[in-house]
């Protein structure tokens, strides 16, 4: 497959910096998740201080009560918050790996199509029907890889909306919900 040792190299070099590619997308979606992590705790510690203080500054019963209710609405939002960060990260990871999978397979395509290309000119004569088919396999592969990808972005689309969807019912239900409550 290789004829010359720069090829080979070659081929090497591309394959470590695809890895190397791959790791840096990876670590810098669990660098961006453990930042989110570390500051959702310090702000549910912090909340939670606070929330407490204010309870046991209550008068009464009913002002207790009262200001519980009123914690529960922004600590929702946080948790929605929250949940559409680590969706918004993964979904952003998920894509970055995508284009990364897209462009080697865009590389593979070129590189058969190459070796073909080189077979096809040395290959004996009556064999262009064989190097027609396996073309045809290719251009095959090609289009279930397109439609396959196009069909991934489609989903992905579709779960967003529903993701958006459902945040903005449970924020609407609990807002309702408090808003009676008071």
């Amino acid at each position: 497959m290789f004829k010359t040792p720069e090829q080979f190299a070659a081929a090497n070099k591309s394959a470590v910096d695809s890895l190397l590619s791959l790791a840096n997308t990876a670590l810098a979606s669990a660098e961006r998740i453990a930042a989110l992590n570390l500051n959702t705790a310090r702000s549910v510690i912090e909340d939670g201080v606070s929330g407490a203080k204010a309870l046991m500054g209550a008068k009464d019963a009913q002002e207790a009560m009262s200001i519980q209710a009123s914690l529960t609405q922004p600590n929702v939002e946080k948790a929605v918050a929250y949940s559409r960060s680590v969706y918004e990260i993964s979904a952003q990871t998920q894509e970055e790996l995508a284009k990364m999978v897209e462009a080697q397979f865009g590389d593979f395509q070129k590189n058969v199509a190459d070796l073909l290309d080189k077979a096809a000119k040395s290959a004996p004569a009556g064999s262009d029907v064989a190097v027609a088919a396996v073309k045809s396999a290719i251009a095959a592969a090609n289009s279930a890889f397109d439609n396959m990808n196009k069909a991934a972005k489609q989903v992905a689309e579709i779960a967003e909306s529903n993701v958006a969807a459902a945040t903005n019912a449970t924020v609407k239900a609990v807002s309702a919900s408090a808003g009676k409550k008071k």
